[in-house]
């Protein structure tokens, strides 16, 4: 008689343990990174230059005053060894502890000036071709690479360096100063900077040409630097216009990720050429120059990345026996659920909010019965709520910008209750700041995308199809909705957008738009009609949340990229919560309102498993 593997072309596995489903692992470890303090440095200093790692690092020549010391770095003290021969600051340093290489800056004047460090000492060698400073660069001291950089304007000039001489070669796209740089010889990465405005671009290079890739979450100039061309970490910095900020970001290869905050907002502080966007260091920064360290690491579960064995040999469809417990278990595709999350501080409905489950943002609102509008600010660590900065006005039904995070926000249009706005405020971690408005009110409405990259979709209350892009810095109108409503929900980004549900001025539609970054297209509808629920997720995979219809609903759908789905209720009908989530697979709602209890607290959180274990019953 055939056996299991004879009919399925396997043998039945067999485990110690159960998989874990990854959305749980993820949950239970997600990816995120520290900082911590580090020991003091010697001596106080910004727009030096730095390289090594965590555990070996360098730094020397930086402000105030043209300084030449130099000192090293093990892992908790700094200690100082012998001088530059020339004392600068706007320098940069690639390499390691025991073999590095500074190049360009200013001592009075830019200059080309190159030294190399062996370890005990400094030796000058051949100068740059361009004199500059707050430059960027990538290598070792024996094959590097130096570009950007302030020569009198801005320079995209690019320097490749063989251990002896530096020759030029083909220039960034944009010129650029305090740009920070990553990354090797023949594969670099040059990020950020003043070129003249400050900017969020990206670009990669193969040896040969530069690329534009994937931008900065925020345009920044003069944070720290390190690590590689498919694994940097930009840290600190300094907004346009704005403060000098604490905010974070990972680049993974394709894209940036705003991850842990720095303890104290510094700009022109250095990080570590020869480290990692998981081990890594900010060190000094100014002015004033300061002495600080902080020391990053990352931990957790990369979801980039391929999973952990536990979790990671799961097949759906599979069987395996498991030996612990003597049963033979089958492994299942997930299906989504609601449970309940930590209320929130305040009773509130159309409110705004950001960021995945575990780390949202929520701002804005109104009570019920309305009173004055909440300027109230919480954010949500996947247990609890912790009051920040009120916004600077008060108001609610926003179009904000969900795919954005806890560190970098926008709260877009609203109303006061007495009159709509046009008003448009920005996060920063930490504070509130009103940039450029929006051209015209989207109250009653909803939007997507990110802090820097969003749109603002239809209006009310008078049905409108209007549609607005964000570009970090202005709005622009773009392509309308071919049907015009308000009272809607979206999902998506700026470039793949989902707009679904609302008020078209009766009845309620069930209709959805898709968005492709120029105009959009009608797809499958929904099979509820409503108005005022919560929405969030991808142009592939969103979710749609209770609602009105017009009584209060708590159904959930879900939509694959091609049709909606009925999937679990919420435990709570309601109207008007805030929404957010990056996919729909991993959301939440917030707060509303509901007839019975008025405004609301509670929160509920939607996770769809990666699969589910079932023990299989034979007879």
């Amino acid at each position: 008689m055939a056996g299991y593997k004879e009919i399925k072309g396997f043998d039945v596995q067999s485990k110690s343990v159960d998989p874990t489903p990854y959305a749980q692992a993820l949950a239970d470890n997600p990816y995120g990174g520290v900082w911590s303090s580090g020991g003091a440095m010697g001596t106080a200093r910004y727009t030096h230059g730095g390289t090594g790692t965590l555990t070996a690092g360098l730094a020397f020549g930086g402000d105030p005053g043209d300084i030449s010391n130099c000192e090293t770095y093990d892992g908790s003290a700094w200690a100082e060894v012998n001088n530059l021969n020339t004392g600068r600051n706007g320098l940069f340093g690639i390499g390691t502890q025991t073999a590095s290489l500074g190049f360009g800056g200013t001592d009075g004047s830019n200059t080309a000036k190159t030294e190399s460090w062996n370890g005990s000492n400094w030796t000058e060698v051949n100068d740059m071709n361009t004199a500059r400073r707050f430059l960027a660069g990538a290598g070792t001291n024996t094959a590097g690479l130096g570009y950007g950089g302030y020569v009198g304007p801005n320079t995209a000039a690019n320097e490749s360096w063989n251990g002896s001489s530096w020759t030029e070669v083909n220039d960034l796209n944009t010129a650029r100063n305090d740009l920070g740089g990553a990354g090797t010889q023949t594969a670099a990465l040059g990020y950020g900077g003043t070129g003249p405005g400050t900017t969020a671009i990206t670009e990669s290079w193969n040896g040969s040409t530069w690329t534009e890739v994937g931008d900065l979450n925020s345009a920044k100039k003069a944070g720290s630097n390190s690590g590689t061309q498919t694994a940097a970490l930009m840290a600190g910095g300094q907004s346009a216009p704005g403060p000098n900020i604490a905010q974070t970001e990972s680049w993974n290869g394709s894209a940036w990720t705003e991850v842990g905050d720095l303890a104290a907002a510094i700009r022109s502080n250095k990080g570590t050429s020869a480290g990692t966007n998981t081990t890594s260091m900010s060190n000094g920064g100014g002015p004033p120059a300061v002495t600080t360290t902080e020391e990053w690491t990352f931990s957790g579960i990369n979801p980039a990345t391929t999973p952990a064995l536990n979790y990671s040999d799961a097949i759906v469809g599979d069987l395996y026996y498991n030996s612990t417990t003597g049963q033979l278990k089958a492994i299942t595709a997930g299906a989504g659920s609601w449970s309940s999350g930590g209320s929130i501080g305040s009773a509130s409905a159309g409110r705004g909010a950001a960021g995945p489950y575990t780390a949202s943002i929520a701002f804005g609102g109104t009570g019920s019965p309305p009173t004055a509008n909440q300027a109230l600010t919480e954010t949500y660590n996947g247990t609890s709520w912790t009051e920040v900065a009120d916004l600077n006005e008060g108001r609610f039904m926003f179009c904000p910008a969900k795919q954005g995070t806890q560190t970098a926000a926008l709260a877009a249009t609203g109303t006061t209750g007495p009159s709509d706005t046009v008003s448009n405020e920005l996060w920063d971690g930490s504070s509130w700041t009103e940039v450029n408005n929006l051209n015209s009110t989207h109250a009653f409405s909803d939007g997507n995308g990110t802090s820097t990259a969003a749109l603002a979709i239809g209006r009310g209350p008078s049905p409108r199809a209007f549609v607005e892009s964000w570009d970090g810095t202005n709005w622009t109108e773009v392509g309308d909705l071919n049907e015009g409503r308000y009272f809607l929900s979206a999902s998506g980004t700026q470039a793949a957008g989902l707009a679904f549900s609302g008020d078209p001025g009766g009845p309620f539609t069930a209709n959805t738009e898709s968005w492709d970054g120029s105009s959009w297209t009608e797809v499958a509808n929904l099979n509820t009609a409503r108005s005022t629920g919560g929405g969030f997720g991808t142009q592939t995979s969103s979710i749609m949340a209770t609602g009105y219809t017009p009584t209060f609903v708590n159904n959930t759908e879900l939509w694959d990229g091609t049709s909606w789905t009925e999937v679990n209720d919420t435990a709570t009908a309601r109207n008007r919560p805030g929404s957010n989530g990056a996919t729909g697979s991993q959301g939440m709602i917030i707060g509303g309102q509901n007839p019975g209890s008025g405004t609301l607290t509670n929160v509920e959180e939607w996770v769809i498993p990666d699969f589910v274990i079932n023990k299989v019953t034979t007879s």
